[in-house]
């Protein structure tokens, strides 16, 4: 790697550089080269401070921690596609057709976000920042596999620029960028994001064509639908809600957890989310006081519209709540975004408890918004820096009258 390195900046950078034939590309050339190295320059002034884990190995870390739930969410595309045409689910046929259905999301993603930023950094003549390397796969992981690309890169592109880059660019933004383009989505495009339709990718085997065949006989799933577990809320009717899975079995607890269940890609099991919980937690880049506060938050609340219950979305125990749409993903990776959650120890518990109180109240009193996370996320977003505030007040405060004694 050593000689990669100097055979890069001695025979390829001199052509980034100022005066360099592709000069106007010396962000892209920038871009890739911190990617692939850490940067031999530091910071000359306002840092007391220098520590090895930089923005770069954070963000590589979190996308680590990504890595069980997008595989398990790649299986379980294929798995729901071949269930919802009565074949039987077979792994590495799955597997491979999710993520063929999969991977130009990615691509897109990565492409829109990393280009714009590009551009801007050039632009602007400052280095490419790293946060997009965690929003790019965030975002595939977070909406129907089924989406236009199309709509994929608009709604990337609103994000970028508008939740990003209007701000100051990475450290800056005030609202989650990956939830921003689903939030985007959501009110652009509601058909597409509502839940009530069984997140599906139809095509053959290999995520191309019209159908797959099935003991030499041709099946389609274009038409397929049926509604998604929070997208039964709705719809629910008696004393209870019961969850049902692709093919209307009634789901169990195991089921839920383990996550073979309609649902976007990265956030149907929960147990591929708490082992990416238990990375970031040991490796110190998520708050576990965050991710703790909530879910107290969130189970606490449906407990207690359990003892109130007089509609069906109030019965579901808290334990379903939890395990069901993106409450643990967005617990886990969005909550405890360093940037735009609260950053005070005492704020973290009150910002995540609100997070879950808030979702839960979503979800059972508006159906129509069937997945509360993103909304609660963004909502606390706004707030973050205002629970800090008084945080930071209450506690100058406490040594003002102490040191006044």
């Amino acid at each position: 790697m050593k000689s990669l390195k100097n055979q890069l900046d001695k025979n390829i950078k001199p052509h980034f550089e100022k005066g360099g034939k592709l000069e106007k590309l010396h962000a892209l050339y920038d871009a890739v080269d911190t990617f692939l190295f850490v940067p031999n320059s530091t910071s000359k002034s306002g840092v007391h401070i220098h520590d090895a884990r930089d923005s770069k190995r954070t963000m590589s870390i979190v996308i680590l921690a990504l890595i069980p739930a997008l595989l398990f969410g790649m299986y379980n595309v294929g798995y729901q596609h071949y269930l919802s045409i009565g074949a039987t689910p077979v792994f590495w046929e799955s597997f491979v057709f999710g993520l063929l259905a999969i991977l130009p999301v990615i691509i897109v993603s990565y492409a829109v976000g990393l280009g714009i930023e590009i551009v801007i950094a050039q632009v602007k003549g400052h280095e490419v920042q790293e946060g997009f390397l965690v929003t790019g796969i965030l975002i595939p992981m977070i909406v129907p596999v089924d989406t236009p690309l199309w709509m994929i890169a608009l709604a990337t592109a609103f994000a970028v620029v508008f939740a990003k880059e209007v701000f100051g660019g990475t450290g800056y933004n005030v609202f989650n960028v990956a939830l921003v383009t689903r939030a985007f989505l959501f009110f652009a495009y509601p058909s597409k994001m509502s839940g009530d339709q069984v997140w599906v990718r139809s095509g053959n085997s290999f995520g191309f064509g019209d159908a797959t065949v099935v003991d030499g006989v041709a099946q389609t799933v274009d038409a397929y639908s049926g509604a998604t577990p929070l997208g039964q809320i709705e719809s629910a009717t008696g004393n209870s809600v019961v969850f049902h899975d692709t093919m209307g079995n009634p789901l169990s607890l195991w089921d839920m957890f383990v996550g073979l269940i309609p649902g976007s890609v990265g956030e149907t099991s929960t147990l591929a989310i708490l082992i990416g919980a238990l990375i970031l937690i040991t490796l110190g880049v998520a708050s576990w006081k965050t991710i703790f506060s909530v879910f107290a938050g969130g189970m606490l609340t449906a407990l207690l519209l359990n003892t109130l219950s007089v509609i069906p979305a109030m019965s579901i125990s808290p334990l379903q709540h939890v395990l069901l749409g993106g409450f643990a993903f967005g617990t886990v990776f969005m909550a405890t975004d360093p940037v735009t959650s609260a950053r005070t120890e005492k704020g973290k518990w009150i910002y995540g408890f609100l997070i879950g109180v808030l979702t839960i109240l979503i979800r059972v009193f508006n159906p129509g918004f069937p997945e509360g996370m993103m909304l609660a996320i963004l909502f606390m977003n706004a707030f973050a820096p205002v629970i800090d505030y008084f945080i930071v007040e209450q506690n100058i405060k406490k040594r003002l009258k102490r040191a006044s004694k």
